[in-house]
């Protein structure tokens, strides 16, 4: 599959290509999925290719960007970084093992979650590993060893980086150094990609908990138990904090305790949820996105997609952009109706839910074979 697969990739890029080979990219900044970065992306207007990176050993995992590179994990612990302007290669690094969760990067470099494999462990039993990378070279910077590994993804403030590990711990880490700054503990495992909202940290638990923790102390403000386990991110809006379980409900709770303020069933468990400013995007398996009002959850759209969407959206102001399973489009919403306002060509029946993200002007969606990246045309004149 891999040789066939490559070479029906190749294909489709060099007929896309021919048509935009005259048109350009430029990138400034950033939105990826665990860092609230702003992006220049407007998902309504026309899109065309504008670079493609080929690679066989795509994950499931969400790039990360800094604005100016990108860094894609691939199977067996590599990890590369890339141009965000036009796909070239910086560096690559062998981490060993797997990597176990989406990175997150800055200014400063990447950081990086990964299982040990049992020929790499120097550590009596440290399953895990986190690591900061530099961004130039990709040199490590410091490496923390941990009894699990850190699962679902990273997300990091001025000065930590946080995330849960398949072995019920909470971790914070000091960015600059690896030191740990707290631990919180729970009896289940963490795979969920956690947020930051003011002082707290949100994330849930395969056990289904959400858990508001603060930041600094790693102490539990409050927790909700629901009945499926909580894999994506939390949404705040004027004091409710929105979120999805796998029991196929949305929950929306007060902030400052945690009680409840609605719930709403979809049809089957909810992935994630997003901020779309005129409703709460629902990411729900039952091949339907919702759009629900934040003030008492009614719906008001919903929309029916071309397969199962397990991955975030990328939300723009005029769009949120979707890539459903065993597609091979990307579909752009209109967050007011929930109409489609436009699509974007990717490969054959598509099956890697890494979500889409954006480096300033330049979209990036993972595929099987690959990173297409996407711009407004006209724009590589400009470089």
């Amino acid at each position: 599959m891999g040789h066939q697969g490559s070479s029906t990739f190749c294909k489709i890029a060099l007929l896309i290509l021919a048509v935009t080979q005259c048109y350009v990219i430029s990138a400034t900044s950033s939105n990826g999925v665990a860092q609230e970065v702003r992006h220049e992306i407007t998902l309504s207007q026309p899109l065309t290719v504008s670079w493609l990176y080929s690679s066989e050993t795509t994950t499931n995992l969400t790039p990360a960007t800094d604005g100016a590179r990108l860094y894609l994990p691939l199977s067996s612990g590599l990890l590369i970084s890339l141009n965000a302007q036009d796909g070239q290669l910086n560096w690559k690094t062998e981490i060993g093992g797997e990597l176990s969760s989406s990175p997150v990067a800055d200014q400063r470099g990447v950081y990086v979650a990964s299982e040990i494999g049992s020929s790499q462990k120097s550590e009596a039993h440290a399953n895990g590993a986190l690591r900061a990378l530099g961004r130039d070279g990709g040199i490590t910077l410091w490496r923390r060893a941990l009894p699990m590994p850190i699962q679902g993804g990273l997300i990091a403030s001025e000065s930590n980086l946080y995330g849960g590990s398949s072995d019920g711990r909470v971790y914070a880490v000091k960015k600059q150094t690896g030191d740990i700054v707290w631990t919180m503990q729970h009896s289940a495992p963490f795979d969920s990609q956690p947020s930051i909202f003011g002082t707290r940290l949100y994330i849930g638990s395969d056990d289904g908990n959400l858990f508001a923790i603060d930041k600094s102390t790693g102490q539990v403000a409050w927790r909700y138990r629901t009945q499926g386990a909580i894999h994506g991110t939390s949404v705040v809006v004027d004091g409710l904090i929105y979120f999805g379980s796998t029991d196929g409900y949305v929950y929306a709770l007060k902030e400052t305790d945690g009680s409840l303020r609605w719930r709403r069933r979809t049809g089957a468990s909810v992935q994630t949820v997003a901020d779309a400013r005129s409703g709460l995007l629902v990411v729900s398996l039952d091949n339907y996105v919702y759009c629900l009002s934040y003030g008492n959850g009614d719906r008001l759209w919903k929309r029916q997609m071309a397969g199962r969407i397990a991955s975030a959206p990328l939300t723009a102001t005029d769009g949120a952009l979707f890539t459903p399973l065993s597609s091979s489009i990307g579909v752009v919403l209109d967050l007011h109706n929930g109409k489609q306002i436009n699509s974007l060509p990717l490969d054959e029946d598509n099956s890697i839910t890494a979500a889409p993200i954006a480096a300033g002007k330049v979209l990036l969606i993972t595929t099987r074979h690959g990173l297409i990246a996407f711009s407004r045309p006209g724009l590589q004149r400009h470089l």
